[in-house]
């Protein structure tokens, strides 16, 4: 089943409550917030006080996308403030293994994502006890950026391991996802969507889940 994850960073913040409760109306499967703090990329965004505020608007899983040096020191807020799915990257961790295992020590799933220059072969040792890989199909840091079209060899090679050693694998994208690219990544093996400008376009949120749902 293919999963679609709307990325807030694309909301109108104004209206940040009443969007989320149309995502879960037009069929979203999850949220995806993206969280960035200036300096392992280079824009800034929001941290766990809206997170928290947030929470009370869905049930949706929320997919906490951390794009943020030193992640482990931040785990435990992230987990308080409602987060079920937490991603770091392994750019910005020296000690991947032990942070995952700190993710996962409190109840929530724990993901790693790569940058499009990082090679799947850095992650072959520890897919095994992921609960998802994001494989970003654009450069991390702003939105509304153009689709790298070799992601979806390194898409290939992730599923390829996930059917070896971690079946139950989910398998996120996130970059320059809209109509013309989902069916590229769906049909390379991802099965968790993220897109953000190509859902909140125009605000027409359900014709653009929609549209996207079709392209695949």
């Amino acid at each position: 089943m293919i999963k679609i994850a709307p990325s807030i960073l694309s909301s109108d913040f104004s209206k940040l409550g009443e969007q989320i409760i149309e995502l879960d109306k037009c069929g979203a499967d999850m949220i995806h917030i993206d969280v960035m703090d200036g300096k392992f990329v280079p824009n800034i965004t929001l941290g766990p006080p809206i997170i928290k505020s947030i929470r009370k608007y869905t049930d949706l899983p929320f997919d906490v996308h951390l794009m943020i040096e030193e992640p482990g020191r931040y785990i435990k807020d992230f987990v308080e403030a409602g987060a079920d799915i937490i991603t770091v990257h392994y750019e910005a961790d020296r000690h991947i293994d032990r942070t995952l295992n700190y993710i996962k020590s409190f109840g929530v799933k724990a993901a790693v994502a790569l940058n499009p220059g990082t090679p799947v072969e850095n992650i072959k040792d520890i897919i095994c006890f992921l609960d998802m890989v994001l494989i970003m199909t654009v450069n991390p840091g702003f939105g509304g950026q153009k689709f790298i079209e070799y992601s979806t060899n390194k898409i290939k090679e992730v599923k390829n391991l996930a059917e070896t050693i971690n079946p139950k694998l989910l398998i996120e994208v996130d970059g320059g996802i809209d109509s013309s690219t989902i069916g590229k990544v769906v049909s390379s093996g991802a099965n968790v969507i993220v897109a953000g400008s190509s859902i909140f376009k125009e605000n027409k949120i359900k014709e653009n889940i929609e549209t996207l749902k079709r392209g695949f």
